[in-house]
């Protein structure tokens, strides 16, 4: 098989591509570009996991970055295992073709107990007294030491929150080129997630994203020459563009106001009871999963998301279908915002009752995916203060809590996750060889990885 590698680079879309890019610009205009029609959700792991085993979620079961265990009744975000991934993936196929295909996989999510050769993902230690630590998972287990004696402990808080910038998209890519070195994969697939930080932090404005898009052209630039220098073929990738934003939808407090929300009291703040609750919402960027333990409630709820501003679709089970989401994790009802909208999963009306979690970077814990905790509390001219005051009490050895995170979404600027945008802010696919659609399904990216495979 070919030498092949699948650079993802996280929310490029074509409307990027520029004077900020030069090293983009000048290749795609050699190159040709493919427009992806975005899946729903267009969310990273729906999107890698349809790419790499050319189904949608309805066959595949990624149907958003999380959802409610219904067995454990609790809302899951971001697991990790591979296991999650129904289906063959493209590797594996690819073995069957060729018994020496090897397969390295550098960040692309649900990357633990895959059947890939090679693969590291981030993987935080959490330790006893409540620190988190910097760290990253591999396979095997051996190259973790190996990558980090080289190039350094993975910066963990480079790679989301209020300090995410440039340091770990690097580090992925020099990993990713200290892996092929080592063991020259057949295939590599490169998780690129730097321009998803300042997207969604100010959407497409270049006065605020023109640096960072010069870093990521950049790191693409130098893994582009080393690819080429190895004769491999190249893909360039994403999973979304992002578009601009301004209204929130608090669609928890929606349904808590209708009553059917359930709530504990723990010390001073509320805890979402997602068991006991009738209806309660997973928010994730602009779709959201709206789980109904009484299906008795279900017209009501619909009613009350009809009447919702800033609403695009509402997907019962039957209307899933059309959209390929018809699956057991899916929602009873799915709910997708207009492109200008996204949903917070903030479910209390005080915010005097917010959780302890909610002012932190905890993307376990929280009931959806919160953006915000990308910012530091603007209203709070000494947080960063405050911030080195808690980070010294980390570094000599004290407790912690680092609850920097503001409760304010509309801080928010740029999201993703509806098919239904405009184009110009669609994932994109550039390859040598001209696609053979003129705008192409996620299933169809399996099929130019393949074809480039084989």
């Amino acid at each position: 098989m070919n030498k092949t590698v699948v650079i993802d680079i996280v929310a490029l879309s074509a409307n990027l591509i520029g004077e900020h890019t030069p090293f983009l610009a000048e290749y795609v205009k050699k190159r040709h570009l493919t427009p992806v029609r975005p899946v729903l959700p267009a969310v990273t792991t729906t999107a890698q996991s349809v790419y790499v085993t050319g189904t949608w979620p309805s066959k595949n079961g990624i149907v958003g970055n999380g959802w409610y265990d219904r067995d454990d009744a609790e809302v899951k975000f971001w697991k990790q295992s591979n296991k999650l991934v129904q289906g063959e993936k493209i590797w594996d196929a690819a073995r069957k073709v060729d018994a020496s295909f090897t397969v390295s996989k550098m960040f692309w999510w649900y990357n633990m107990y895959s059947s890939a050769d090679y693969s590291v993902t981030p993987r935080p230690q959490y330790h006893a007294d409540g620190v988190k630590a910097p760290d990253c998972y591999a396979y095997p287990a051996t190259l973790r030491d190996e990558l980090q004696k080289e190039l350094g402990q993975f910066p963990l808080f480079s790679f989301w929150g209020p300090n995410a910038n440039i340091k770990s998209t690097k580090w992925i890519a020099d990993a990713s080129v200290w892996v092929d070195k080592k063991h020259d994969p057949t295939l590599t697939l490169i998780y690129l997630p730097h321009l998803d930080y300042c997207l969604q932090k100010f959407g497409p404005d270049f006065s605020n994203i023109s640096k960072e898009l010069n870093e990521v052209d950049t790191v693409v630039a130098d893994l582009v020459k080393y690819y080429e220098s190895k004769n491999a073929k190249i893909i360039l990738l994403s999973e979304y563009g992002i578009n601009p934003v301004s209204n929130p939808i608090h669609i928890n407090r929606i349904l808590r106001n209708e009553g059917l929300i359930s709530v504990r009291t723990e010390r001073w703040y509320e805890l979402l009871d997602a068991g006991a609750s009738k209806a309660f919402a997973a928010a994730d960027h602009q779709i959201a999963h709206i789980y109904l333990n009484d299906p008795t409630v279900k017209q009501q709820v619909i009613k009350a998301l009809q009447n919702t501003p800033g609403i695009d679709l509402i997907l019962d089970r039957e209307a899933q279908k059309e959209y390929h989401i018809e699956h057991e994790r899916a929602g009873d009802i799915v709910v997708v915002a207009k492109p200008d909208s996204w949903f917070t999963y903030y479910y209390w009306l005080d915010d005097e009752k917010a959780p302890d979690y909610a002012h932190l970077v905890d993307i376990h814990r929280k009931p959806g995916y919160d953006p915000v905790e990308m910012f530091m509390d603007p209203k709070n001219p000494l947080i960063k203060v405050r911030a080195g005051y808690k980070l010294a009490r980390k570094l000599l050895g004290f407790r912690y809590l680092m609850d920097v995170i503001p409760l304010d979404a509309t801080l928010v600027k740029g999201s993703h996750g509806s098919p239904n945008v405009p184009k110009q802010y669609y994932p994109i696919c550039i390859t040598d060889t001209p696609a053979e659609k003129s705008e192409l399904l996620g299933p169809d990216v399996y099929d130019v990885i393949w074809k480039h495979l084989v």
